[in-house]
């Protein structure tokens, strides 16, 4: 998100399909090419894009793996034609100057209803009767109430002190979740301990939650964890708060002016996209507990909402992908 990691170094570029098959001719068209910012729900809506345009409309599609930067600069060279899930408060002035530059287009609002921040499990809160679990801090609701809870979430290696488990050293959102965390002085009560990876920030939670153990840290939603656990976000009293720039945002589709040009009618399907933080979620724990692969998801999708995807193509389009996933 989310997170995106920023770098002054172009990294390295892979191409890889974005689809095991395609069942249209593709001959004079050249592939059209996604960005791939390097998580799971990004690589999802690539490869959900990436069925339909290869089977409905004769193109084939590929991946480019790269920093944000080298993704930006790319769709704005029309290197890269497509970005599927663009936080666009997370980009900040990227995004707003290369659409007022005409750099590339907004295509659609993929979806809205994200979060990241600070979480606690929803038992921490409210308790859990089924697990006989009773609440452990039962007025925490705003940060500025965290001091008050420190010696519940302990530091397993300093007591002196609670532990909140932050975001990644390197994403964007950690700098701006440590900022806020010594705004409000929470570094008087608290250690700010940044996992090595995302993985290991999941498995942290996983674990708590599982033993029914407190626990509070950041996350965000789309995200496995988070469609599987029950969380609560824990909030700034002011809306306008320090950390509103990573609270909910626009979550947009953006095009390359190339891509506008040489295949307005993938960009007319594009621009018709629209799904919510909870099919991401969904589709992430489909890989999760599935052990599937991000197109396995994306067909997986496409099987049980055609009720949805079919809104976004012509009815030529969605026989060509019910032929092709069938």
């Amino acid at each position: 998100m989310k997170l995106l990691q920023f770098s002054l170094l172009l990294t390295a570029i892979i191409l890889v399909g974005c689809s095991d098959d395609s069942s249209a001719s593709t001959e004079d068209k050249d592939p059209i090419i996604f960005a791939d910012n390097g998580w799971d729900s990004n690589r999802f809506y690539n490869e959900l894009a990436g069925i339909i345009i290869e089977n409905g409309y004769g193109y084939e599609t590929d991946q480019i793996s790269g920093s944000t930067p080298a993704l930006f600069t790319g769709i704005a060279e029309n290197e890269v034609d497509v970005h599927m899930e663009v936080w666009t408060q997370n980009v900040g002035d990227t995004y707003t100057e290369g659409i007022e530059n005409g750099d590339f287009n907004k295509l659609s609002l993929n979806f809205d209803d994200n979060h990241q921040g600070l979480y606690v499990p929803s038992y921490v809160i409210e308790g859990d009767p089924e697990r006989g679990i009773e609440p452990m801090a039962p007025d925490l609701e705003y940060i500025t109430d965290l001091p008050e809870y420190w010696e519940i979430f302990q530091d397993p290696e300093d007591n002196s002190k609670g532990r909140i488990i932050g975001s990644i050293s390197g994403w964007e959102v950690d700098e701006i979740l440590h900022d806020g965390f010594l705004h409000y002085g929470l570094d008087e009560y608290y250690n700010y301990f940044r996992p090595g990876s995302e993985a290991a920030l999941n498995v942290s939670l996983e674990t708590a939650y599982e033993n029914g153990e407190p626990w509070i840290g950041y996350n965000y939603e789309p995200n496995w964890v988070m469609g599987k656990f029950d969380m609560i976000p824990i909030m700034e009293e002011d809306e306008n708060g320090v950390l509103e720039s990573i609270g909910a945002q626009n979550i947009d589709i953006i095009a390359s002016s190339g891509l506008m040009e040489r295949a307005p009618e993938v960009t007319d399907f594009l621009s018709n996209v629209e799904t919510s933080s909870e099919i991401a979620n969904n589709a992430l724990i489909y890989i999760q507990e599935e052990e599937a692969t991000e197109y396995e998801a994306a067909v997986h999708f496409l099987k049980e909402n055609e009720d949805l995807w079919t809104q976004w193509v012509p009815e030529d389009v969605v026989e060509s992908i019910k032929e092709a996933i069938n």
